[in-house]
């Protein structure tokens, strides 16, 4: 489609003159300015429908010891083109993803500084834009450092937010849903305790950040393949509601280290009056790179259990032996360390739940703790932590392997770095190698603590990089990457399709913590899965903790038909039943449906949607006939309605839906659901009551006259 590229001079005094310059989406229905306003400062802004989504905000950087890029600029030349083709991701939501946009690169010339240039490029979708900074190769320009990125996002009012604060080490928080005015009052609540956090302001939140306006547009801004550069955070000026790019810093406090050529991350703004489109949008994505892996068959979805839960709720340890307050890799004997009884990853205890996974059809098998060094591997600023390759006594590497194979059940290995990267990285070929040699093909990597090298932070530039190197690594040896603690994900799995998941926010693991908000998994599909796939690892059925561990009083608020629907919801081709095995053996008949639902998808249909509120998801898996659907619910009860036409027409299935019982809720009741089998087509219709922190899950499934005798149509 050809774009629009209009030119007009605008007067602005006898000396200055502005250049504004107008993209339009695909569609027609996004439309982009740019201009260089007085001084020949660049700046943007952005309209939907004829709403202003981003009033006139300036584009640029402060930079260290040099002359800043923001001001003094002129237009040496404009570039325009479009785009349109389909690609096939490794895995997804989508069997075909459509990449289509319009155009334009904007090359600023520097009036001053010896005529350093800086391209501007904008990218237009049908449901938004992407803009990002380039440096080309030139003489005036080669080794700098950005003390500040200026790029601004000014709101055209004072919308609803959905956020968490402004961190450098850490996500882990509940979503606070307020104005964007009342952030500041709200934001001493909204810090909650980590191992490791590091706030900067009392207006700073986090990307992926999901706002509504009070005309009805839903707007998220975030940012896309984010390589070799710090995180950018959002630091709001309440008073005008403008937001400005906040980078996370160094050790010294300086930003991002640059040499020309290069380019930035791209600053996202994805838009719509549908909240659904926020949902399917794939522009995070699209700004990435195609796969730079040539053979990927190795990397494979998967659903698996774990030796974990039970230690996350306090029930078991990871470490094996009270008797040593340190340990020193290589020197401490454990084997005439008395054990304490309550180490979970032993040889035994693992076989049992091999079994499970294999009875049940189950992929795999995380196990924790396997390792030794986790007596004092957390809060001592210990390098030398952990080596990677070293078992308990009680954990016998080979036996398992081959226990494992004879049972068609893959091991996924665990790394916990204790964030001591350089130790990480000392080790990291040898810990791959000694995977591959016992058969474990996916690692689930940890980054708990305070970054060591000491003062470094979770999202600055370097920690960045070696996320980075620790994927592009793995790729060298085939195995894929479950990173957690790590930098929230971009679209780079598009690029590097080995990182099959990330946990990057608060994960069900803080149901045993204390408890995440009952519509927590209202709001993460909108914020952190913008992004990427979350291991969030539900599953969850018994919600009272003290019946694992009488000293934890902890509740999960969600129901189980809410813990089956995320499943569906909550997007992953890593997706983990996190409860323990007996727990699952008390409800055999809701564990079905984890048991059949599918972790790759040809098709995804968002059928309702509005943040903090519901999402209902309908999901057709990977070369099959079956779909299944999820739907979460937030505070408050809710009739949710739902048609069933995309389903195949002329054909029927059966249907079982597991939904809410009609007493139940997160806190009081969470147990109780309803089962239920019906005929459903084409025309089918449901209206299904969701309790709070409930919801329901369908799994539709290609059937036989004969297995339909007996049912009724819905």
């Amino acid at each position: 489609m050809k774009k629009i590229l209009l030119f007009s001079f605008l007067c602005l005094g006898l000396y200055n003159m502005a250049i504004a310059q107008k993209l339009e989406s695909p569609d027609g229905n996004l439309e982009m300015n740019f201009s260089l306003q007085e001084d020949g400062i660049p700046a943007y802004s952005l309209d939907y429908k004829g709403k202003a989504v981003v009033k006139t905000s300036i584009l640029g950087f402060d930079l260290k010891e040099e002359a800043d890029l923001l001001s003094n600029f002129e237009v040496k030349n404009t570039k325009t083109s479009s785009f349109d083709n389909t690609w096939t991701p490794v895995w997804g939501e989508q069997k075909e993803i459509r990449n289509h946009y319009n155009e334009l690169a904007v090359t600023l010339k520097q009036k001053d500084s010896g005529g350093r240039e800086m391209i501007v490029r904008f990218r237009l979708f049908n449901d938004g834009l992407g803009l990002r900074y380039e440096f080309p190769q030139q003489k005036k320009l080669g080794h700098f450092v950005i003390d500040d990125e200026k790029t601004q996002f000014a709101m055209a009012g004072d919308h609803t937010a959905f956020w968490i604060a402004g961190d450098y080490d850490t996500q882990e928080y509940d979503y606070t849903e307020s104005k964007l005015s009342e952030i500041r009052e709200k934001m001493e609540s909204a810090v909650t305790a980590n191992l490791s956090q590091t706030s900067f302001s009392p207006t700073g939140v986090q990307t992926s950040l999901m706002m509504k306006s009070d005309d009805g547009l839903y707007i998220n801004l975030h940012e896309a393949a984010l390589v070799d550069y710090p995180v950018m955070h959002l630091n709001l000026d309440d008073e005008n509601m403008i937001f400005e790019s906040w980078l996370t810093p160094d050790v010294n406090g300086d930003r991002a280290f640059m040499i020309a050529p290069r380019h930035t991350p791209w600053r996202t703004i994805i838009v719509s009056d549908d909240a659904r489109d926020i949902l399917a949008s794939k522009i995070t994505y699209n700004l990435n790179e195609p796969s730079k892996i040539e053979d990927t068959s190795w990397i494979e979805p998967m659903k698996y259990v774990g030796v974990w839960w039970e230690m996350i709720t306090g029930k078991s340890t990871w470490h094996y032996t009270d008797e040593f307050s340190a340990v020193r890799l290589g020197e401490t004997d454990f084997e005439a360390a008395r054990p304490n009884d309550t180490h979970a990853a032993n040889t035994k205890h693992v076989k049992e739940y091999i079994d499970f996974a294999s009875e049940h059809g189950f992929d795999g098998v995380l196990v924790e703790g396997w390792n030794i060094g986790w007596e004092d591997w957390f809060g001592h600023s210990k390098d030398y932590v952990f080596d990677f390759v070293t078992p308990y006594p009680d954990f016998d590497v080979k036996e398992i392997q081959e226990y494992a194979e004879s049972k068609g059940v893959e091991m996924i290995m665990h790394h916990e770095t204790s964030s001591s990267v350089r130790n990480y990285e000392r080790h990291l070929d040898t810990a791959y190698q000694f995977m591959k040699k016992y058969g474990y093909d996916a690692v689930k990597s940890g980054y708990v603590g305070d970054i060591l090298p000491r003062g470094e932070n979770h999202y600055s530039q370097w920690m960045v990089n070696h996320y980075q190197y620790a994927i592009e690594k793995a790729a060298e040896y085939e195995i894929m990457v479950n990173a957690h603690e790590a930098v929230r994900p971009t679209g780079l799995a598009r690029t590097w399709p080995n990182l099959i998941a990330n946990e990057s926010a608060r994960g069900t693991e803080y149901q045993a913590f204390g408890g995440s908000k009952p519509n927590h998994v209202t709001v993460l599909p909108f914020t952190r899965l913008i992004g990427g796939p979350m291991d969030y690892t539900p599953g969850i059925f018994e919600m009272d903790i003290s019946k694992l561990n009488p000293d934890n009083n902890s509740h999960v608020n969600s129901t189980i038909a809410n813990q089956l629907a995320l499943y569906v919801t909550m997007y992953s081709p890593l997706q983990m039943a996190a409860d323990l095995p007996a727990n699952y053996k008390r409800f055999p008949d809701a564990f079905q449906f984890i048991k059949d639902v599918a972790v790759d998808w040809d098709k995804s249909i968002y059928l309702e949607a509005e943040p903090g509120d519901y999402i209902t998801v309908a999901r057709k898996a990977k070369d099959s006939e079956n779909w299944f659907v999820g739907n979460v619910n937030g505070n408050e009860v809710r009739t949710s309605k739902i048609k069933f036409d995309f389903l195949e027409k002329g054909k029927k299935y059966i249907a079982t839906i597991y939904s809410d019982g009609k007493d139940a809720h997160y806190k009081t009741n969470p147990q109780s659901y309803d089962i239920r089998k019906v005929i459903v087509d084409s025309k089918s219709k449901l209206s299904q009551k969701s309790m709070p922190g409930g919801g329901y899950a369908i799994s539709i499934m290609a059937a036989g006259k004969d297995e339909m005798k007996g049912l009724k149509k819905l």
